[in-house]
């Protein structure tokens, strides 16, 4: 007998999803604002020392389809609760570090990890497990999580402005502990475990979905997905790649920058770091948002998100002084809401397409994508600051980015989900 609680509790999934996304990677988007403070105590090119992020990126993209497969086959709150720990760990680690590798192996490779172990590569497919229906809105609401971690750099910039950016390290990873740990010990749950199906399931025939740990489905048209069933379609390639494009090269270049890039035209770090908020906070509008797709088709959003970004960074490059603040708010309201409608859309549309017991291990490999990508943003940015003594043509190649990322989510076309997964079946 299914129980139908007034609250259906994979809302309460959702709010967790939230929470937990603002500061897991709340301590990797704060890299901008540490950035200044790190490179004046040290005097390291900046080039070299954006690495740290790249390496991050990288490491979290190839460790992330790992960590969605083991939250696929094992229960997923023990993975998650190591993650954290890893994390925390690097984290108070980065507060004695000295030299450049140190900050590689903590903030590059001991980091992600943890991030990859307890962030979204398990957390989107506990999502995809609770709804069926209004899976888009679902997404986008825990993704508000990522949007706001953003915003979570104007506190890692008043505890480095009050104690130090050493100090400030400790007091992310003691947030991490005292909040993140207690929502996954107590309130992170599988649907059988509460009783309860998935959102929306048994309600239409497309709606019929095998998802890990739900109960089992009714007969359903629904190919079941494995990585290497999906591995062989070039609808998974394309989607790896957008994102490669999209945040990988694209997003974390910028975001890996801007900061410093506003200090430089004359702003102060407080400043710059309440400009990097608004971009989180437009981030979640725009997540928020997002669940549009359900209703006018991914691909549509997806351009929408793209244009925006574009018109953002011509905002950006055309801040001169610092006389322009309207330009740079201008920049982090569209940078902010078109990434907030980019990233949910993209992962819902990719459930579209490849929902199932696997969908972890397969969404994982667009944060590979991701990874890849980062794994070059952040340190061209810094290198051809380093040649040409400007950002210009690191933007216009973002700007770049953002249209192939585009194109390559219209050819993929999870517009033609259904029709993909009956001709395959059938094949």
């Amino acid at each position: 007998m299914v129980r139908r609680p007034r609250l259906f509790y994979g809302w309460v999934v959702v709010g967790i999803t939230g929470v937990s996304m603002i500061l897991i990677y709340g301590i990797r988007h704060s890299f901008a604002i540490f950035f200044p403070s790190i490179l004046h105590e040290f005097g390291w090119l900046r080039g070299s020392t954006a690495l740290m992020l790249s390496l991050n990126i990288l490491i979290y993209g190839f460790v992330a389809p790992v960590a969605g497969a083991l939250g696929d086959r094992w229960k997923p709150r023990p993975v998650m609760l190591i993650g954290i720990a890893i994390l925390g760990l690097a984290t108070a680690g980065c507060a004695i570090a000295h030299q450049l590798w140190h900050f590689y192996l903590l903030f590059g490779i001991l980091m992600p990890i943890g991030s990859a172990l307890s962030g979204w590569p398990l957390l989107a497919p506990a999502l995809a497990n609770w709804f069926v229906k209004r899976r888009g809105l679902a997404l986008g609401l825990g993704q508000m999580g990522g949007g706001l971690s953003f915003a979570f750099g104007i506190f890692a910039e008043w505890a480095i402005s009050h104690l130090g950016w050493r100090y400030a390290y400790l007091v992310l990873a003691a947030t991490l502990a005292v909040v993140v740990v207690p929502l996954y010990l107590l309130f992170h749950y599988r649907p059988e475990s509460k009783g309860l199906r998935a959102f929306g399931a048994g309600e239409s025939s497309a709606s019929k979905v095998s998802l890990p740990g739900a109960a089992a489905p009714e007969a359903s048209a629904s190919r079941d997905w494995t990585l290497a069933s999906a591995a062989r379609t070039y609808q998974l390639w394309l989607l790896v790649l957008s994102y490669l494009l999209y945040w990988g090269l694209g997003n974390y270049l910028v975001l890996a920058h801007q900061v410093k890039f506003s200090v430089d035209a004359g702003y102060s770090s407080m400043f710059s770091a309440s400009v990097f908020g608004l971009f989180g906070l437009f981030m979640v509008a725009g997540q928020v948002s997002a669940s549009i797709s359900d209703w006018i088709g991914r691909e549509k959003t997806i351009t929408l998100a793209s244009l925006l970004s574009i018109g953002a960074l011509i905002a950006l490059i055309s801040v001169e002084d610092a006389s322009q603040p309207g330009l740079l708010y201008l920049y982090a309201s569209c940078f902010g809401y078109g990434a907030g409608l980019y990233s949910p859309t993209v992962v819902a549309g990719m459930a579209d397409i490849f929902h199932g017991r696997n969908f972890g291990a397969i969404a994982g490999l667009m944060l590979t994508g991701q990874g890849a990508g980062g794994a070059v943003g952040p340190w061209l940015g810094g290198y051809i600051y380093d040649i040409s003594g400007s950002y210009n043509t690191a933007f216009f190649l973002c700007m770049l980015c953002y249209g192939l990322a585009c194109i390559a989510v219209w050819i993929a076309a999870p517009r033609n989900a259904a029709w993909l997964r009956g001709s395959l079946e059938t094949a």
